[in-house]
């Protein structure tokens, strides 16, 4: 809202007029570029950024050479607290590269092009900030500079003459097209977000058919952009910084939270290094920046993570009880069950979407398979005795006990069906059709299978009829993909049950049927 601000002031002080009528028309352009696709604010968005970073560091290059080190003393005459208050005063200028990840579900390969949008975007936000300030600061004297409102635009005059100054305005005006652009693109997909969670209604996550856009997301953030224009500068400036610093607070505490929690649906393919040192030094420092700022973006800070709490109280309310990551941090502390199946199920759906899974026949057997736990050390023997009793509700009517224990058996003499000191793949062919049964078996303690194989861990029966062949031969394949992944065996002693083994097959990357996601 501030960049639509400053254009309007750049139209205003051209022509006069009226400042909140010109924010206003401004909130409506950005608003219906953004309702033509993304794709083509993307394009107009990366064109205007290239215009901004080629001036600016046109800039660098042509003004160093003015800079006088002398300017920069005394340094800090007003101590480090100024430096802090200053610094979460203008810290919204990284608010493009926050919201970059509110726009993952429409970009290719977000699990690569996100975390490296994020690094490159922040090192080149920062090394532009810190030489466009060192020159300007260097070049125009303190008296000057402490009473200007442009003082980039004076610095280029001082070492470019005319052309620079003209070409610093225009990448002013380039840096407040690309903040209200990018702003309407990013900040209107998180209405679609709470759409989805059930925070906002339905219709906020509908998309138009032929250009793919949100189209109530987008007119509705418009709306509040063109309202913002009403508020203090200096107040709008502040609640910006504030909201991006507590977005930045709760990303480190989120990935603090979820780390901890151990959910097995958690697979992040970006880990943070120097974790969690990392995470709480920028809590800490993000927080003093904020207190730094004044009582204003304090209670601005509370004002919005109260509604944040409120609205998640009330969606607890209307729809499928979820568990926070945070209460599974409980559980591991408390050693009591808390936690339902809500958060796993929501991150399930997560990594399906980022990894484009489509799923096959064998992720149905997964579902419906059956499940046994044996908690002591077992013999073969006990194994095929418990298969066939304990499980006798869940496999394929009509099935004898005896039977199924002989067809096992016989497999098994025929050769081991061992294929690893942790694994084995016991699999048989039963009289009938359509019939293919997955059968998961977890022993903690271990199976005797044989000399060779004196402690199987994990245990996938395979029931299949003769026509039903072709799925069983890909079911074998595919169980062998799975268990070669490097944390396979961590993850199937450490789940918590049945929901959470399946979900090793569900969401490990395997051979699947090519997904039809298009993104932009």
């Amino acid at each position: 809202a501030f960049a639509v601000i400053g254009i309007a002031e750049l139209v205003y002080l051209a022509w006069g007029g009226s400042l909140v009528l010109y924010a206003a028309i401004l909130a409506v352009l950005f608003t219906v570029l953004n309702l033509f696709g993304v794709q083509e604010a993307v394009r107009f968005q990366i064109a205007l950024v290239l215009g901004l970073v080629a001036i600016l560091t046109a800039f660098f290059f042509i003004s160093i050479g003015g800079v006088r080190v002398g300017r920069f003393e005394p340094f800090l005459p007003h101590g480090l607290n100024s430096l802090f208050s200053t610094a979460g005063f203008v810290f919204v200028s990284f608010g493009g590269v926050l919201t970059t990840a509110s726009i993952a579900g429409e970009v290719r390969n977000p699990s690569r092009n996100i975390p490296l949008g994020l690094i490159v975007s922040t090192v080149v936000v920062t090394l532009l900030y810190a030489t466009v300030t060192f020159a300007v600061v260097g070049i125009v004297p303190s008296h000057q500079l402490a009473q200007s409102l442009s003082p980039i635009a004076i610095a280029g005059k001082l070492t470019g003459g005319p052309l620079l100054y003209y070409a610093i305005i225009a990448a002013s005006l380039l840096a407040f097209v690309t903040t209200a652009n990018g702003g309407i693109l990013t900040a209107s997909r998180y209405p679609i977000a709470l759409s989805s969670d059930g925070m906002l209604p339905a219709f906020f996550s509908r998309f138009s058919k032929k250009k793919h856009t949100p189209v109530a997301s987008i007119i509705a953030t418009g709306i509040l952009i063109a309202a913002a224009v009403l508020l203090n500068i200096e107040l709008l400036i502040k609640a910006a910084s504030t909201v991006i610093l507590l977005s930045n607070i709760f990303a480190h505490l989120s990935v603090i939270v979820m780390r901890e929690s151990t959910i097995s649906n958690y697979r992040p393919t970006y880990r943070s290094p120097f974790y969690p040192w990392l995470q709480i030094a920028g809590i800490l420092l993000f927080s003093l920046l904020i207190i730094d700022m004044g009582i204003q973006p304090v209670l601005l800070s509370l004002a919005f993570t109260g509604t944040g709490v409120i609205l998640y109280f009330i969606r607890r309310g209307s729809l499928e009880k979820m568990s926070p990551a945070l209460i599974h941090v409980l559980e591991r502390i408390t050693n009591r069950k808390l936690v339902t199946e809500g958060l796993g199920k929501e991150l399930r759906s997560i990594v399906e979407d980022r990894d484009n899974i489509i799923r096959d026949e064998f992720d149905h057997a997964v579902e419906t398979s059956c499940f046994l736990e044996i908690r002591t050390k077992a013999s073969i023997e006990d194994l095929w005795s418990a298969a066939a009793s304990e499980l006798h509700g869940c496999l394929p009517a009509p099935f004898e006990n005896e039977n199924l224990i002989r067809l096992l058996k016989e497999r098994e003499e025929e050769s081991t069906t061992a294929i690893s000191e942790f694994v084995a793949i016991p699999h048989v062919i039963v009289e009938g059709t359509k019939i293919f049964k997955l059968v998961l078996v977890r022993a903690g303690e271990g199976i005797h299978f044989d000399t060779m194989h004196p402690s199987i861990r994990a245990v996938f029966i395979l029931i299949g009829s003769k026509d039903m062949r072709n799925l069983h031969l890909r079911a074998l394949a595919a169980i062998a993909q799975v268990v070669q992944h490097s944390g396979f065996e961590r993850g199937w002693l450490s789940a918590a049950g049945h929901r959470e083994l399946k979900d090793i097959f569900l969401l490990t990357r395997r051979q699947r049927p090519q997904g039809n996601r298009d993104t932009a």
